[in-house]
C-alpha cells in the first residue's frame, strides 16, 4: 500500500496537551491550570450568545465587520486593519502559512508560547529557539539569531509562563534593529493584565512589519469560544485574509465577541480584581521562601527550590482538588504556573501552600 507523504516538518510536531481540567473521584475541583478568568465569561456576551444561537441556520458573515468596527472603536485602531480569527492561534497561523516556508528560519525565545514551533513546523520552515536571561526576553540574542534565512521572529509579550514583560525601551530597540523584510509578531494575549502596555499596537500602526495578536479567551472569559485578532500593515492584513476561510467564525462567536468588548467596565473590574489577588498571591509566596518574578498576567510561576519540591507542592494540590500547571515542557521543572483566582480561591491557593511548607 502507498504511503502519502506529509509535507517537510510536519512528522517533526509534538501534539500540544492543554491543562488538566478533572482529578478522579472529585467534583469540587478548583481549575488553575489554564489562565482563564475566575469570574467567567462577560455576563452580557453568554446573552448575546444565546439570543444569536437561534439564528444558528443562517451562515455569518464573511467580513467580520461589526466585530472589527467594535475592536476598532475600543482600541482606537483602523477596523480595515483588522483580522479575526479562532483563538490568536489561528492569526498566528495565517502570518506564518503566508510568509514563511521550507528553507526559511523563524525565531522565538526559550519560555514563549508553546505553539510556536508547532505553526513554525506546519509551514515547513525550521524553528529557531534563542535563550532567555533570568526567564525574560533577551534582546540581544534574537538580534544575533538573525540569519538570511530568517523571515519572522514570534514573541510573546508578556510571557507564559514567566509573566515577565519586555520593557518598552528594550522592546523599542528590537523593534528597531530587526530589518524591515523580518515580520515581528507581538503576541499579547494578555496585555490586558499590565498597566500602560498597548500590546505593540502603535508600532503595529506604524511599522510595515510588525503585527499583533491579541485574544477574547483571557480577560474576556470567552476561551472556550475561540476568538482572537490581530492588527498589522494594511498590505500583511490582505495577504492574511487570503488564507483565512470566509466563515471561520460562526455567528454565536462573532455577536459574543462584539458585546465583550465593548463591555469596558467588566474588564476594569476583572484587572483590578486580577491585580489585587496577584499581589497577594506573589506576597504569600514571599513569605514562604518560593521563588517568583513579579507577573504582568493573570498567572504567577512559582519557583521551588528543585522538581522534587515542586513535585510534592503539585501533591498537595491534587490533594486539596487544585488543579495547577507542570511547566517541565517550557524549561522549568521546578515550577508551577498558578491562575490568579478570586479572593476565596487565592485563599485557598494560600492555605494549601501554607499546609505544605508546615508538613515539609
Amino acid at each position: 500500500m502507498t504511503q502519502m507523504t506529509p509535507q517537510p516538518g510536519i512528522m517533526d510536531i509534538e501534539l500540544y496537551v492543554g491543562g488538566k481540567s478533572a482529578i478522579a473521584g472529585r467534583a469540587d475541583v478548583l481549575k488553575l491550570s489554564s489562565n482563564e478568568n475566575p469570574l467567567g465569561p462577560v455576563p452580557a456576551a453568554v446573552e448575546a450568545a444565546a439570543a444569536a444561537a437561534v439564528e444558528m441556520h443562517r451562515y455569518p458573515s464573511t467580513d467580520h465587520a461589526g466585530l472589527r468596527a467594535a475592536i476598532g472603536e475600543i482600541w482606537g485602531l483602523d477596523p480595515a486593519r483588522v483580522i479575526c480569527g479562532a483563538g490568536s492561534d489561528e492569526v498566528l497561523q495565517f502570518v506564518t502559512q503566508a510568509y514563511a516556508g521550507q528553507g526559511d528560519e523563524i525565531i522565538h525565545t526559550a519560555h514563549g508560547f508553546s505553539l510556536y514551533p508547532v505553526l513554525i513546523r506546519a509551514a515547513s520552515a525550521t524553528p529557531v529557539c534563542v535563550p532567555e536571561a533570568e526567564r525574560r526576553v533577551d534582546v540581544d540574542a534574537i538580534l544575533g539569531a538573525v540569519t538570511a534565512r530568517t523571515k519572522m521572529v514570534l514573541l510573546t509579550n508578556p510571557g507564559n509562563p514567566t509573566g515577565t514583560r519586555l520593557p518598552d525601551a528594550d522592546l523599542a530597540r528590537l523593534v528597531e534593529g530587526l530589518p524591515e523584510r523580518i515580520i515581528l509578531v507581538i503576541d499579547a494575549a494578555y496585555a490586558e493584565y499590565t498597566d500602560g502596555y498597548d500590546g505593540g499596537a502603535s508600532y503595529a500602526a506604524k511599522r510595515p512589519n510588525v503585527l499583533m495578536t491579541r485574544t477574547f479567551s483571557k480577560i474576556y472569559g470567552l476561551g472556550g469560544l475561540r476568538i482572537g485578532w490581530g492588527y498589522g500593515p494594511q498590505a500583511m492584513i490582505d495577504v492574511m485574509n487570503r488564507l483565512r476561510q470566509p466563515f471561520n467564525l460562526s455567528t454565536v462567536q462573532l455577536a459574543a465577541a462584539e458585546v465583550a468588548v465593548r463591555d469596558t467596565d467588566w474588564v476594569a473590574r476583572c484587572q483590578a480584581l486580577n491585580a489585587d489577588q496577584r499581589a497577594r498571591l506573589m506576597g504569600a509566596l514571599g513569605q514562604l521562601g518560593i521563588a517568583c518574578d513579579p507577573s504582568e498576567t493573570n498567572f504567577v510561576l512559582a519557583r521551588f527550590a528543585d522538581e522534587a519540591e515542586a513535585s510534592s507542592a503539585e501533591a498537595a494540590f491534587v490533594a486539596d482538588g487544585i488543579l495547577i500547571r507542570r511547566v517541565t515542557g517550557y524549561g522549568f521543572p521546578e515550577g508551577l504556573r498558578i491562575t490568579v483566582g478570586d479572593v476565596d480561591q487565592t485563599g485557598r491557593v494560600i492555605d494549601v501552600l501554607n499546609r505544605w511548607r508546615a508538613a515539609a
